[in-house]
């Protein structure tokens, strides 16, 4: 049975869409990692009962924040994007967590640094709050172990290959690691809205919307870049005919990162048919319904559909790109600043991760004690 409502929103469900192809479904993702973060954080002393987290966000990871603080005895501060609608403003609120919600913005990236820059300006106000950086701070690597474990005991973990939307990097880059750790055949496929840095695309704009949670106008510390094999770019209106199809045809209702998966994966599965392919729903459809499946007229077939390959960025062409990346390093623009990619805020990396590529780490302040101290001075260091 579980102790909080949190346990049973985290857990996916694993289903079997066809010969092949495997959907890890979650309700809300990001729920997994900031469990797992916040009882780390707990657990060493970096953070005590009746504490302040603060982070910023678009809408999933405030909700899982919100989730964990309420069953951990923390209080919550979120600096929120304008897209965060009235349903999850309201349901914030009820959870007791404060919510600061940003102006509309002409794009992406000034929403983004005006989130960040709001967050600065709250640590140096209140210098005991907890920033938690989910975009950079690989603690967030934490929750999906078990996943990974699960994953491997229902699929025997051979000849896998693994498709999802790459976002802040924790959850692609930490169920891959954890299955490398068990099988050295996973492979790891990741997809990008096109106007994202994160792999280079942010030359080629979507006439649409970007895919909310799966790209990014400013680089993130936590995408690994030397993990992915493959990678994806999927515009607005393809997504929307990949999240029409999965709930036409697997009665799967799931968001607009998940359509985009699913192509991605159909793809993978077809071009490899001797290799398992999962891809990952990393919430349901409910906040793209006047968005997306209402305009399910508009879908295009799936099967009319394919992927530009590509040899590199300066080649990307909406409405779907692939590339093989190979464990490339991360492009000049998506390099975080060492100070927003430093480690050791939590007393050195997160159990059983590596150092990825471009990452600071310093050993030499390991003890949680010392934590408390330096890591509200380093809080005012977000790149």
């Amino acid at each position: 049975m579980d102790e909080h409502i949190s346990d049973a929103i985290g857990r996916p469900d694993l289903i079997r869409l066809d010969d092949g192809l495997l959907c890890l479904r979650f309700e809300t993702m990001k729920v997994v990692s900031a469990l797992a973060a916040v009882r780390h954080l707990l657990d060493t002393g970096a953070v005590r009962r009746g504490d302040t987290l603060i982070d910023s966000s678009s809408g999933i990871y405030a909700y899982a924040l919100a989730l964990a603080c309420h069953r951990y005895g923390l209080r919550c501060h979120i600096v929120g994007s304008t897209t965060v609608d009235h349903t999850l403003r309201t349901q914030l609120g009820i959870l007791g967590a404060h919510l600061e919600q940003m102006p509309p913005s002409s794009s992406l990236q000034l929403d983004q640094n005006r989130r960040v820059a709001r967050v600065r300006e709250i640590l140096r106000e209140h210098p005991g709050y907890h920033w938690m950086r989910q975009y950079h701070d690989d603690i967030h690597y934490l929750g999906y172990e078990a996943v990974a474990e699960r994953i491997h005991d229902r699929t025997d973990g051979n000849c896998l290959t693994l498709v999802g939307g790459v976002g802040s990097g924790a959850s692609t880059g930490a169920l891959t690691h954890y299955l490398r750790k068990r099988s050295a055949d996973v492979r790891l496929v990741g997809v990008q809205p096109y106007g994202s840095v994160t792999f280079g695309s942010e030359h080629v704009a979507d006439p649409e919307i970007i895919i909310a949670g799966i790209g990014s106008s400013i680089p993130f510390g936590n995408v690994r870049h030397d993990l992915y094999d493959v990678l994806h770019w999927l515009a607005f209106d393809a997504a929307l005919a990949g999240s029409v199809d999965l709930l036409r045809r697997h009665a799967v209702f799931a968001g607009l990162s998940t359509g985009a998966a699913y192509l991605a994966a159909r793809w993978e599965r077809r071009a490899e048919p001797g290799r398992t392919v999962l891809f990952i729903a990393a919430d349901t459809g409910h906040r793209y319904v006047d968005t997306v499946f209402a305009r399910h007229g508009e879908a295009a077939r799936i099967e009319s559909l394919a992927p530009r390959p590509v040899d590199g960025g300066d080649e990307l062409a909406l409405p779907w790109s692939r590339m093989s990346w190979n464990g490339s390093p991360a492009p000049q623009g998506a390099v975080a600043a060492q100070s927003a990619t430093a480690t050791w805020r939590h007393g050195g990396r997160a159990p059983g991760l590596g150092a990825p590529r471009g990452t600071a780490t310093d050993p030499s302040v390991r003890d949680t004690v010392r934590h408390r101290q330096v890591s509200r001075k380093e809080n005012h260091n977000e790149g």
